[in-house]
């Protein structure tokens, strides 16, 4: 069922779902949602399972003309929305009919926002996923980001009786100043002492090399002990690694990786993930030690808010 034209794609807008498990030994990205947090919440405020593929709007909003009656949320960054020229709120949904117009501005906070629509962007699944990788040219809307003159579907929905909207208690707030909370290794002791207290201890500015593969971090160098070396035999990755190369400068990797050579001598648990995710060129970087076992009873408690918190 057809569901919306692209009039205007904005800068960078993908279709993702939560992934693409399994495939990374073939050099198969995960992709999926970068910020999980808000497409999970613009999914359930539209009555969406969480796994529902969504928008994933970078920087630049598109413009979108609906084509059928459907519900709508928005999540993520602040990027000025109206519907018809009307103002319409993010972590709310809203209704639209067929003609009407959504138009996303450039973002006034964040990075990335997250559209969803009754029953999810329909898409064909490639090898069990929706989710658009842009280098593998698989997924999401013929492997591309969306173009002027798209027509995408959705799937078999059920419109709300009420709209939704999430508390603000829950809704993140998006400071240029970011405190990721990271459990050291799994090569930390390629490092000496004072190398980790550098880099847990120090600010570093994210840099204008940003993307889905990972951001780049300029700070106070971290260099390896003397007997140990720069790099080693590439091994898989996940979101959230710190990899430290050899001008000692911190990369962090994110959906769009699948292995790498540098020592990592840290790793952004998950719930934090969502905080780089909306961060921007020039936001300030600031890393917290944590245990494994504080990460685990960290994802467990956001996990717990599902529908729930929901109003």
């Amino acid at each position: 069922m057809d569901a919306f034209l692209v009039q205007a794609p904005g800068s960078y807008t993908t279709v993702q779902d939560k992934g693409r498990f399994g495939y990374q030994k073939m050099g198969i990205p995960v992709s999926g949602v970068l910020d999980s947090f808000a497409g999970s919440v613009a999914n359930m405020l539209v009555g969406n399972p969480e796994e529902s593929a969504v928008l994933e709007i970078t920087v630049v909003g598109p413009r979108l003309a609906f084509l059928r009656e459907i519900d709508v949320a928005l999540a993520g960054a602040e990027m000025g929305a109206t519907l018809n020229n009307q103002p319409v709120n993010c972590w709310e949904s809203f209704r639209v009919s067929p003609g009407d117009i959504l138009r996303m501005q450039q973002v006034k906070s964040g990075c990335r926002a997250y559209l969803a629509i009754s029953g999810g962007i329909e898409v064909p699944e490639v090898l069990g996923s929706r989710s658009t990788c842009v280098g593998g040219k698989l997924g999401g809307c013929q492997g591309r980001p969306l173009k002027k003159g798209d027509i995408l579907s959705c799937g078999e929905g059920t419109l709300l009786d009420v709209p939704r909207r999430l508390p603000s208690a829950w809704i993140p707030r998006h400071s240029p100043e970011i405190v990721l909370r990271a459990v050291p290794g799994p090569q930390d002791d390629f490092f000496h002492e004072e190398g980790l207290v550098t880099f847990f201890q120090s600010e570093f500015t994210i840099g204008t090399d940003a993307n889905r593969m990972g951001y780049r971090l300029q700070g106070p160098s971290i260099p390896h002990k003397e007997d140990m070396p720069g790099s080693i035999i590439s091994e898989p990755s996940i979101s959230g690694n710190v990899q430290i190369p050899a001008d000692g400068q911190p990369i962090i990797l994110l959906a769009e990786q699948t292995m790498g050579g540098y020592t990592k001598i840290a790793t952004v648990i998950s719930t934090d993930i969502p905080k780089i995710a909306q961060a921007i060129p020039g936001n300030v970087v600031r890393f917290e030690k944590v245990t494994l076992e504080t990460a685990h009873s960290l994802y467990m408690e956001q996990k717990k808010f599902g529908g729930q918190v929901l109003q």
